[in-house]
């Protein structure tokens, strides 16, 4: 092929977008394709322009951006029955798309031949071959997937091969193994690849892999391993059904534990970013569990584990995540021990060296507020006072005095909130009332009100999440509830927490902290 011992293939833009809740519109798609091309990726495909508007837009588009790394590719199928392949829409669609590469779909089952399309075996296969040549003699690079391959060898081996054998005779520059339906285990793909590997050069294979039995990325591994040099796939596996084979483990194992060059070396420090940018994209919340990018990857909680890692990373961890441009978290819990605390004191910017007795205080403290309902781990600015509280470091900015909050529902109409709220701010004394749209929001405003007028910087920041959790589902209304709030600045976003039997009160100490840590950061 070239310089590159394995090609990536990206179809997020088409397989991708058949997942569900996933809905791109043409200038998103266009983002996206930009994005992976500067990431390196070899092969874009950028949907099927015979099959809706808003892809042949795309197409259309994309005929006026040059793409520095990528060939951008337009999937289709083979001619219909009966046809012509010079006057097959489908094959006019995808040579109006004035791409460079094209990929054509073809049966390689014999059960989707006779009960799918309906034709005869060797219809099929005049199909591929006459629909290769013809594309091929327009000028185009053609990849031609076999879907349903696995399935089609184990029921008829013979004829799935002669149908990767017009494509070959067609003139296909690529022959792609699909595991269409996910079904299919690493050993049994194994076996096929070789089988077919026996009459069909392996530097010409790639693999296209479901993620139905969860062996997408172990298939096409297994593949690759058996020679594959092409591997198509979708960022954070996006797909119908259980999803297509996740390029982000795939290229990560390839490069740096395969040693199988996919991408250029300083993109792969950009592969967390990637991956966050196309589920920004998506709209589509990351998973934080997954291999080598998600936020939890690299996240330690144990206290043996953080012992360990602070000593020598690798005990725990399989790679060093700076390399795919992911950071190591430790995370503070009731399972905390001495290390984790002086880990986030160093991250804190804190003074607390080992075998500090405000250690064993900090530790104590959590695992007594966590018995009682609180959770630090997504809480990182109340960890943040916490820690300062008991090192002394941290200054009451203000005291509350008191609040009030009135609920009013009249009939049909909306509800609305007010809120009186008494601080101090040394010897000063602020009272201020408020509206909300609900009781929390009331309170907010009241307490930003009161202290802007001492901290003008407040302005500066907004909350951008509140979710409310039951604590004893058991106890009904009368349970304790944990509030978590996201708030956010210019510069950072931060998470509080609060606990209590009344909503009201443990939100009042999520704002607080939120607050709070707003303003301690900023001093």
């Amino acid at each position: 092929m070239n310089k590159w011992d394995v090609m990536i293939y990206d179809t997020t833009l088409r397989d991708g977008a058949q997942g569900e809740q996933i809905s791109f519109s043409v200038e998103e798609k266009m983002r996206i394709a930009r994005r992976l091309d500067d990431f390196g990726i070899h092969y874009i495909e950028g949907g099927w322009p015979g099959s809706n508007p808003k892809d042949a837009r795309f197409f259309e588009i994309a005929k006026t951006i040059p793409f520095k790394n990528a060939r951008l590719t337009a999937f289709g199928s083979t001619r219909r029955t009966g046809v012509e392949a010079r006057d097959c829409p489908n094959i006019r669609a995808l040579l109006d798309a004035g791409t460079p590469a094209v990929t054509i779909v073809g049966k390689t089952w014999d059960l989707h031949v006779r009960e799918v399309l309906r034709v005869s075996l060797r219809e099929n296969l005049a199909m591929i071959r006459e629909s290769v040549v013809h594309l091929k003699s327009m000028g185009k690079e053609v990849i031609y997937d076999a879907e349903h391959f696995f399935d089609g060898y184990a029921s008829n081996p013979k004829y799935a091969l002669m149908t990767l054998q017009a494509a070959i005779d067609g003139g296909a520059d690529v022959i792609v193994l699909c595991d269409t339906n996910g079904g299919t285990l690493p050993s049994a793909l194994a076996r096929t690849v070789d089988a077919v590997a026996a009459s069909i050069p392996a530097d010409r294979l790639g693999i296209h892999a479901h993620n139905d039995s969860g062996l997408a990325v172990a298939n096409s591994i297994a593949a690759i391993e058996r020679g594959a040099r092409m591997v198509q796939g979708t960022i954070n596996g996006y797909g119908e059904r259980c999803g297509n084979a996740d390029l982000i483990p795939i290229m990560a194992n390839l490069q740096l534990k395969m040693n199988r060059a996919c991408v250029p070396v300083s993109s792969m420090e950009q592969l967390s970013q990637l991956s966050r940018y196309v589920s920004e994209v998506a709209n589509i919340t990351p998973m934080n569990a997954q291999p080598f990018v998600g936020r939890s990857a690299f996240a330690h909680k144990g206290g043996i584990h953080v012992h360990a890692v602070l000593k020598n990373p690798v005990a725990y961890e399989h790679v060093e995540p700076q390399r795919v441009g992911n950071k190591r978290r430790v995370l503070v819990s009731d399972y905390s021990g001495k290390s984790s605390i002086e880990f986030k004191a160093r991250e804190m910017g804190l003074s607390l060296d080992e075998g500090d007795p405000k250690t064993r205080n900090i530790v104590d403290k959590i695992k007594a507020l966590e018995h009682e309902g609180y959770t630090f781990e997504a809480a990182d600015g109340s960890l943040s006072l916490l820690m300062k509280k008991v090192t002394g470091v941290f200054q009451e900015p203000f005291t509350l005095e008191c609040y009030r909050v009135i609920n009013e529902k009249t009939k049909n109409m909306p509800s609305l909130a007010q809120a009186l709220i008494k601080i101090s701010v040394g010897d000063d004394e602020e009272i201020t009332a408020a509206e909300g749209n609900g009781p929390i929001n009331a309170l907010d405003n009241a307490l930003r009100k009161a202290l802007t007028k001492f901290y003008p910087h407040l302005t500066e920041m907004h909350l951008t999440d509140f979710k409310v959790s039951i604590l004893e589902g058991s106890e009904g209304t009368a349970a304790k509830v944990r509030v978590f709030i996201e708030s956010r600045d210019e510069q950072d976003i931060w998470s509080t927490i609060g606990v209590s039997e009344s909503v009201i009160e443990a939100s009042w100490h999520a704002l607080v902290d939120s607050i709070q840590y707003k303003l301690s950061k900023d001093k």
